[in-house]
């Protein structure tokens, strides 16, 4: 065995933008293609908007413009302006920033001078301009690296700053920005900044009544009473509960959407049981209280401590260096305006004590049946070769969490071809046996009588909530014909039906693989489209080689590498603005109504040469 000499010149220090590109993960996360909502062009694209969202927060700039074409995306704010002297330090010295002073910024997301240090780095093009009292200073970087520093020089344009910046493909590869993720994104920010407009590629978005508006939409009309809405200075309020299963939350501090929780959420949950135990005098179970709750708040404290840079759970004990714990802020708003809403509303609290009832007769009908379908599956686990799982989980600290996945496939070969290629590290194997059943307008107590999918909730550890998902990328991986797009309906119809969050929360995948193979002696493409197809055959000419994969066991376990690995292709199973659960599954999954045929005779589309091929 050689052994490397370990010697001062093992010994090397990188500089800030080497550091970051040699470790991204340390500040976005994971890198991605755009694909998924976490993925790092998502966090660059963030740490900009923050900054100019913290220059409204402060009072200056009612309006945020983004332009996103293609991969170049251009943020302008109309704010202060950095000082002129400072722009250069601003993007490419760490640790540099007014944020540490918390009277400039006394309540903002961005504390530790890095995220726009982080985005320079990481783009292949940045370039960073601020407008102030007449004059305009522009300084431009590659990889981080300084290209042109230019003479400040008058301007009749607007104080505020403008940031344009294209993520290095090197590092994210073919991405792309998906509308809907950056759309959410921008809502997400006028809803907690009233008054504040954002135009985002010349839509314009704005909102009047903050998380009000935001649980409207996301229930639309599902809940089972009147919205309540409750506000104070540095904390908001906005609940109901509907008919569907799960907790829904839209947790924020600062303006950011923390997407994993925190010491807030713990607390505001806490606050709820125990304000609704006292005003109902029952001592109610927490899981009765919080079923079917849509719940959005956010709060404001001074100096939050984060558990990563991507800023997506918050660690912070207290409200600020002198204010009360966040447990007891949280506590006393509930407490006191939960408590007095529901004295003056009686028609609300009515109907929120008989949908705990109503919760907690299902609970105690199927927690005979629970108990015996866990037993089951922890036999199961040790007995059988269902679940192969990886090493790495998502609730864990890993640097690599957020790569974690797990492949539901159905049939032996599928599955087999899958574990032979996987990371064993970070990706699961589940295997399905057989069709799985169509849960649409079934209870719950389905999910523990059924094995497959008592063994499959087991498996991504989501019985109660997604706080234990085992995985961050539930990927759903049939082949591609008519039985395997069955299963896929049938997969979403069960995680939308009893645990939508997975989804709202985009989690839920569909694994594409390659339809053909078209090769000659020197190169081998794989095409995921008759198009591609066709365009393989023109570049490797005539006397390529085509092969159709007709289902995922065809597929050698040395070529399903590719696609399994960092060219994955992933489809992200989204919930739309506008889309109701409550109308999509019976619709496509109910009874075969005269408007489903209609539906499927007007959108049938015939491949003209899917025979040939």
């Amino acid at each position: 065995m050689t052994v490397a000499n370990y010697s001062e010149d093992s010994i090397r220090t990188l500089d800030w933008k080497e550091h970051i590109r040699k470790r991204p993960g340390m500040y976005v996360g994971k890198l991605g293609d755009g694909t998924s909502q976490d993925d790092g062009i998502y966090i660059l694209l963030k740490e900009v908007i923050d900054n100019s969202i913290d220059e409204f927060m402060m009072g200056f700039g009612k309006t945020i413009e983004i332009i996103i074409n293609e991969n170049l995306v251009q943020v302008r704010d109309y704010g202060r302006g950095i000082p002129l002297g400072k722009v250069k330090d601003v993007a490419s010295k760490m640790n540099t920033g007014a944020k540490y002073d918390s009277k400039v910024f006394k309540k903002s997301v961005g504390l530790n001078g890095v995220g726009i240090k982080a985005v320079n780095a990481l783009s292949s093009n940045f370039i960073i301009k601020s407008f102030r009292e007449g004059m305009v200073k522009e300084v431009s970087f590659t990889e981080g690296n300084l290209i042109t520093d230019e003479n400040e020089s008058a301007t009749e344009l607007k104080n505020g700053t403008l940031i344009s910046f294209v993520p290095d493909p090197q590092l994210f590869g073919n991405f792309r920005y998906i509308e809907d993720y950056v759309e959410l994104m921008v809502r997400n920010y006028v809803y907690l900044n009233s008054g504040l407009t954002i135009n985002y590629n010349g839509e314009k978005y704005f909102s009047k009544n903050g998380l009000l508006d935001l649980l409207t939409e996301t229930v639309n009309g599902e809940g089972l009473y009147p919205i309540i809405h409750l506000k104070e200075e540095d904390i908001e309020l906005a609940m109901t509960h509907g008919v569907q299963y799960g907790e829904m939350y839209y947790a924020f501090v600062n303006g950011q959407h923390t997407t994993q929780g925190g010491t807030h959420l713990i607390a505001f949950r806490e606050a709820l049981v125990k304000t609704i135990r006292e005003f109902y005098k029952k001592d109610y179970d927490p899981s009765d209280i919080r079923a079917s709750i849509s719940a959005a708040f956010s709060i404001k404290i001074e100096e939050p401590v984060f558990e990563s840079q991507t800023k997506t759970k918050l660690g912070s004990k207290d409200v600020g260096p002198n204010g009360p714990s966040i447990r007891n802020f949280i506590g006393e708003f509930v407490k006191t305006k939960l408590d007095n809403y529901l004295h003056k509303h009686p028609d609300v609290a009515d109907a929120l004590q008989r949908k705990i009832i109503d919760s907690e007769k299902e609970r105690k009908a199927i927690s005979g049946i629970k108990k015996i379908a866990r037993e089951r599956a922890k036999k199961a686990n040790l007995h059988n070769r269902k679940l192969r799982d990886c090493r790495i989980h998502f609730n864990s600290n890993d640097e690599r969490r957020l790569e974690t996945t797990i492949f539901i496939t159905e049939g032996d070969s599928a599955s087999g071809s899958i574990t032979k290629s996987r990371d064993v590290n970070t990706q699961a194997v589940f295997s399905l046996k057989g069709k799985p059943l169509n849960t649409y307008g079934l209870t719950k107590k389905v999910v523990y009588e059924n094995e497959e999918f008592n063994l499959l909730q087991a498996a991504l550890d989501i019985e109660d909530d997604l706080e234990s998902l085992r995985y961050h990328n539930v990927v759903i991986a049939t082949d591609a014909d008519v039985d395997g797009m069955h299963i896929r309906l049938l997969l979403i119809t069960f995680f939308l039906q009893f645990f939508p969050d997975l989804v709202r929360k985009g989690h839920l995948y569909i694994l594409q693989t390659p339809l053909f193979r078209v090769r000659n002696k020197k190169e081998t493409i794989y095409c995921y489209s008759i198009e591609e197809k066709l365009g393989a055959m023109d570049k490797l000419g005539a006397n390529s080689e085509i092969t159709r994969f007709k289902g995922l066991g065809e597929i050698s376990p040395d070529e399903f590498k590719h696609f399994i690995g960092k060219d994955i292709h992933l489809d992200p199973v989204r919930i739309k603005k506008g889309d109701e659960i409550s109308e999509l599954l019976p619709f496509y999954m109910g009874k075969n109504t005269p408007e489903r045929q209609d539906f499927i005779i007007d959108n049938l589309r015939v491949e003209e040469d899917l025979v040939e091929a």
